[in-house]
């Protein structure tokens, strides 16, 4: 079993090195023969931004595949959420087992969020580079 990640999609716009490419994002239900009838099948578009060298040789409106590999989806599912959590939750106890107060331990876990993801912000040029997708 191939370990990639792929989504067909179609050319939205080239500009400079860049393919921007639209890619319908469905849940693993959408495709299923009931899924009109069940509340559950949802499908979302996206614009997937590709940087190569060859950005010159697509064009707007051209069919093209977008793919990754797990490991960059794994690296982006733990900064995203595993990162997160372990800081959310570690705080809340650490928080609790110091002062006691439930409710100032969950603002607390909560609040430490915040610095977190201005964090992940001012990395997102460096994180780009880490988690980028490429045509195939």
């Amino acid at each position: 079993m191939k370990n990639n990640i792929q989504h067909s999609g179609v050319v939205e716009a080239v500009e400079g090195d860049c393919v921007k490419v639209r890619i319908v994002q469905t849940s693993a239900c959408a495709a299923c023969k009931v899924a009109g009838y069940c509340n559950a099948a949802e499908s979302k578009e996206k614009i997937i931004e590709v940087s190569t060298a060859r950005a010159s040789s697509y064009a707007v409106g051209q069919s093209v595949t977008v793919g990754t590999s797990g490991t960059v989806a794994a690296r982006a599912l733990l900064w995203g959420f595993g990162a997160p959590f372990v800081v959310l939750v570690g705080v809340l106890f650490a928080l609790l087992w110091l002062t006691g107060n439930e409710g100032l331990a969950a603002l607390g876990g909560l609040g430490a969020l915040v610095p977190y993801y201005i964090m992940l912000w001012l990395c997102r040029d460096r994180m780009k580079a880490q988690l980028a997708f490429q045509i195939e």
